[in-house]
């Protein structure tokens, strides 16, 4: 179960011991402090979720004490306690940033319930932030074609359910953004979506983000740290580019989603989670699994209900519809549209970046472009041929690659040769792009 931490800080010894006896039956964990100083250095190692603190202590006072708590966390829920209160100190209280107010003596059925609306407020908020945070980055899965029809029907008929699901497309092609359609569409709504991209934590250090890991586990674990599996209970947890996630680590995610249970690094207890996984990826799993990349095991585990994100070339008749909602994202309220051979041009690309780099281009379009009507060579360079596939009889895959070199080349020498920078540009991982240099024999030498 996911622990709740309180801290005591009373100078009477028997409200100590009897409100840590009644909240540890609660299943909560407690630490106690005699007086304000002790409280205020507890607070800082122990971090706890609620503080109940007493007004009338020797030495500092709780007012004097709540003014510090706050200062350090501003978040920190604290709740006075007090013997001798008056209506003004209360007031004082709540001014100060108290959460709320508990007279001695104390009854414990009204403690027990202040807590529940403590975390049912502190919840209310989180999910709120999330889900502001959500619809801030959430963009529709836009488009008429026969391939985003079809995606769109599977998204609403997989989502209601509680089943796990695996997506799997090229970059860019908008994984993350079926994902969320399916946490938004869900019974789990209301509840955090936490996204995890495997591909981006180092292996040394996944296991303490996904399970997060106790205060002294290894050097540098100052202070404990809750996992993403963690802060997804009751809600859904999407791991982007599951396939790029080393064999130890796989072996580890298998028994959590088999069990349900994880413990944090360092930790022996043992936390039981409801959750949704969604996974994505742009490898083919079956082939890694035939490498021996992947287990077949953790694959059968995500692929419940598989979900295929097209890429943008077999859907080219979106490309308008996406093009206006770029541009009226990037144009800041400014009419603006595309000259007809430009958006000729736009649907007759591969976009090996998919719809991530025609967002891209659509901002720089806008950025670049003094016209109201915009042209490719405005800020493409005319004679850079952007366009232009190669002239022969040359296969669509063989004037794709000739064009993504070009491209590639041309984004390194605007970028100064940086790859990162460059992969950034284009909307790709940077492993993808060193890949591509690669595979095109493009100068991948050490500094870039």
């Amino acid at each position: 179960m996911v622990l709740k931490k309180c801290l005591i800080i009373d100078d009477e010894q028997n409200i100590r011991v009897t409100l840590r006896g009644v909240l540890e039956d609660e299943k909560f964990l407690v630490e106690t402090a005699n007086d304000g100083p002790a409280g205020l250095a507890k607070a800082k190692t122990f971090r706890p979720d609620v503080i109940l603190l007493d007004i009338w202590m020797e030495g500092e006072d709780g007012l004097s004490v709540l003014e510090k708590l706050k200062a350090q966390d501003p978040e920190i829920a604290v709740v006075m306690m007090s013997g001798h209160g008056t209506v003004e100190t209360a007031v004082k209280a709540i001014k100060l940033g108290a959460f709320d107010f508990l007279e001695k003596p104390l009854h414990f059925d009204k403690v027990l319930l202040l807590l529940e609306h403590v975390f049912a407020f502190r919840k209310l908020r989180d999910e709120n932030r999330s889900l502001r945070a959500a619809l801030h980055d959430e963009e529709p899965l836009i488009g008429d074609s026969a391939p985003i029809r079809r995606l769109r029907q599977l998204v609403s008929v997989t989502a209601p359910s509680n089943g796990w699901v695996l997506i799997q497309g090229e970059n860019g092609t908008g994984k993350e953004l079926v994902a969320r359609a399916l946490h938004k569409n869900s019974r789990r709504a209301s509840q955090r979506f936490v996204a995890v991209n495997c591909a981006a934590i180092p292996d040394e250090l996944i296991e303490s983000e996904l399970f997060g890991h106790e205060k002294g586990s290894f050097t540098g674990a100052f202070e404990r740290k809750i996992g993403r599996f963690e802060q997804a209970h009751g809600g859904t947890l999407f791991l982007d580019e599951v396939g790029d996630m080393g064999l130890k680590m796989q072996s580890k995610i298998l028994r959590a989603l088999q069990e349900n249970v994880i413990a944090r690094v360092g930790g022996d207890t043992a936390i039981e989670l409801d959750l949704r996984v969604i996974a994505a990826t742009n490898k083919d799993l079956t082939k890694a699994i035939e490498k021996g990349e992947f287990r077949e095991d953790l694959f059968y585990r995500l692929n419940v209900i598989p979900i295929r994100v097209p890429p943008l070339r077999e859907r080219s008749e979106d490309v308008p519809a996406l093009v206006d909602h770029f541009i009226k994202r990037y144009s800041g309220g400014r009419p603006r549209h595309l000259s007809s051979a430009t958006m000729k041009a736009l649907k007759s690309y591969p976009w090996p970046g998919n719809v991530r780099e025609l967002k891209n281009w659509v901002e720089r379009a806008c950025i670049l472009s003094p016209s109201d009507v915009i042209e490719g060579t405005e800020f493409e360079g005319p004679e850079e041929g952007a366009w232009e596939s190669p002239a022969g009889g040359e296969s669509l895959r063989s004037a794709r690659a000739a064009f993504e070199k070009q491209f590639i080349m041309k984004m390194l020498g605007e970028s100064g040769g940086n790859i990162s920078r460059t992969a950034q540009r284009i909307g790709v991982e940077r492993s993808h792009l060193h890949k591509k240099m690669k595979a095109y024999g493009i100068d991948t030498s050490p500094g870039n």
